[in-house]
């Protein structure tokens, strides 16, 4: 079956050449490259990022015969496509009207001192992280900023480095927030109203650690006190295709809510939603889809595939059979620190894959919210955290606005440090509770 792959395959004893060693080490082998391109994201004399690495493992665990083509298809966890699938549409549609601008632009502009300014960023962009996908808010958010701090006069590093930190935190406490929060909340069945109810105080508390840590550590920022003003910014916005997509939108969020009374699946309420707006909205339906991320969604379904290969030949078997991950203040904590350390080396979609095995096996769903705040909330910690941190830096360096490494580094680690340990606190409590 793998007479074609390299001898150094073949090194070991001679009982590892029955076909299920051979499967084993050759899913070892394949799970160490994906991720490998998935840490480094670029590799001398390769063409690869995180997508194409996550989409090299999957092809090569179908073709090595690991997985076979139809196990490979129903290991590809379709829950959290469609619901990914779904909330884009909406928030594409969104973005086309001009609603992210118009939001953004209205609440800000009603900042009349630097501080309000700061207290309005960081909430607005926390709450509206909640219940849209984060990654959307900061790419449609960042240019507001940056040009209404340009017009008051503004240095618009702190502004957007509190965006960055917030759109993480406020992100945090409900299943649509992240792409890693949809993930558990389909894999952990807990129910969008508890699961907002149960990381709304973290999520809250860590943004007002923002505040406090963003106005210490630009001291000389804040200490002026003038009234701000703020030119016309010029922004377009649809208001005749926006009377549809936000009442599909308030509908989409109240249907998550009451998604047990509808007995109808979130994910289907998204797509539901996704197919209102398409057909009731103003905007053409093919300009909307263009603007989905097709690239997410494949590196999605690639890694449900690698994860599914390893889980199956035993790799993550010792993990399982020792059941590490228990509903203890230990466990708790295990996952905290782990989440930080992964989080910065793989970023935390990656992570959270391939915790997921680990965590069905535990059956707790504290352990199941634990893993939602810290993998959301460790993301924080560095530019490479997560994937809207990112955003916000390249969309920003477009605009001639540079955040360096340890320009985030130091508010990033702080706000990190505080959040984790209140998010240990608070569902340690819930726990005990």
């Amino acid at each position: 079956m793998l007479e074609w792959l390299p001898s150094f395959f073949y090194f070991s004893p001679s009982h590892f050449y029955n076909e299920t060693m051979n499967s084993y080490y050759t899913a070892l082998i394949i799970f160490i490259l994906t991720y490998t391109g998935i840490i480094f994201t670029r590799l001398p004399k390769m063409n690869i990022d995180r997508p194409s690495a996550a989409f090299f493992g999957a092809v090569a665990m179908i073709l090595t015969g690991v997985v076979g083509f139809d196990e490979a298809i129903q290991a590809i966890d379709f829950n959290t496509i469609v619901l990914l699938l779904g909330m884009m549409i909406v928030i594409a549609t969104l973005q086309l009207d001009g609603f992210f601008s118009l939001i953004a632009s209205k609440t800000i502009s009603y900042a009349g001192t630097r501080f309000r300014l700061l207290l309005i960023i960081t909430f607005v962009t926390g709450l509206a992280s909640a219940f849209l996908v984060n990654d959307a808010v900061v790419l449609l958010f960042t240019p507001v900023i940056i040009i209404l701090c340009s017009s008051a006069g503004l240095d618009p590093i702190p502004y957007l480095v509190a965006e960055i930190l917030a759109s993480n935190a406020g992100s945090a406490m409900t299943i649509t927030g992240n792409p890693q929060n949809m993930l558990i909340g389909i894999n952990s069945g807990i129910g969008y109203t508890e699961f907002l109810l149960r990381l709304l105080p973290i999520s809250f508390i860590s943004m007002s650690v923002i505040v406090g840590v963003i106005r210490w550590m630009y001291a000389s920022e804040f200490s002026h006190h003038g009234k701000l003003r703020f030119q016309e910014n010029g922004f377009e916005y649809n208001y005749k295709s926006m009377r549809w997509s936000v009442v599909v939108f308030a509908a989409v969020v109240a249907g998550f809510f009451l998604h047990h009374k509808l007995h109808l699946s979130i994910p289907l309420i998204a797509l539901s939603g996704a197919a209102l707006i398409l057909i009731f909205g103003k905007i053409k339906p093919s300009q909307v889809i263009r603007q989905v991320d097709w690239v997410l969604l494949l590196f999605f379904a690639s890694l449900f595939i690698v994860v599914h290969a390893v889980e199956k030949v035993g790799l993550l078997t010792p993990f399982l059979e020792n059941n590490l991950l228990k509903e203890t203040a230990g466990g708790l904590w295990a996952i905290h620190i782990l989440s930080v350390v992964m989080s910065q080396i793989v970023s935390n979609v990656p992570f959270t894959i391939i915790m997921l095995p680990l965590m069905k096996a535990a059956q707790s769903e504290i352990l199941w919210l634990a893993l939602a705040s810290a993998s959301t909330l460790a993301g924080n910690a560095t530019i490479i955290g997560a994937m809207a941190n990112l955003i916000v830096i390249e969309s920003a360096a477009a605009r001639g606005v540079k955040i360096g490494f340890m320009e985030f580094l130091k508010p990033g680690l702080v706000v990190t440090f505080i959040s984790l340990v209140v998010s240990f606190v608070i569902l340690y409590l819930q726990m005990v509770w």
